[in-house]
């Protein structure tokens, strides 16, 4: 008889609440501590032969984001500058946020640095990072005798 090693979580509604939560405190803590205002959200996914990383970046224009990568970590930085005031209106609300940001993301593979490729269209910065050859995953067929 095998038992199942995978833990279960006995109360999933708390274990959410516990994620939103921890992620609500980092994102205070991370932008109060840095004195910025906002952050983009990202997409990492992997496939066979690339990483590529989605930020939410509107209002920016691409040319002004800096991207740079260090050994497995890529960097992205920015500033979402602020509208200039208009002594004509009277806000209801502002719910946008402005400053600068600075985002590190660790990697999960080593990638060709010198074929990165970054394009923007519609506030998404897409990032491609093509895998370096040896973290490229080869399939290797069994032979059957």
């Amino acid at each position: 008889m095998t038992k199942d090693l995978t833990k279960r979580d006995k109360f999933p509604l708390f274990s959410s609440l516990q994620e939103d939560m921890n992620k609500m405190l980092d994102n205070f803590w991370r932008k109060s501590s840095l004195g910025m205002g906002w952050s983009p959200n990202i997409d990492i996914a992997e496939t066979d032969n690339n990483v590529i990383v989605k930020a939410e970046v509107p209002g920016l224009d691409p040319k002004e984001i800096d991207i740079s990568i260090s050994g497995n970590t890529l960097t992205i930085k920015g500033e979402k500058k602020e509208e200039k005031e208009q002594k004509d209106k009277f806000y209801h609300r502002i719910e946008r946020s402005y400053g600068s940001f600075k985002r590190t993301i660790d990697l999960p593979v080593s990638v060709a640095i010198d074929k990165v490729e970054a394009k923007g269209n519609n506030g998404i910065l897409e990032i491609t990072l093509p895998k370096m050859e040896k973290a490229k995953t080869k399939k290797i067929s069994v032979n059957v005798t």
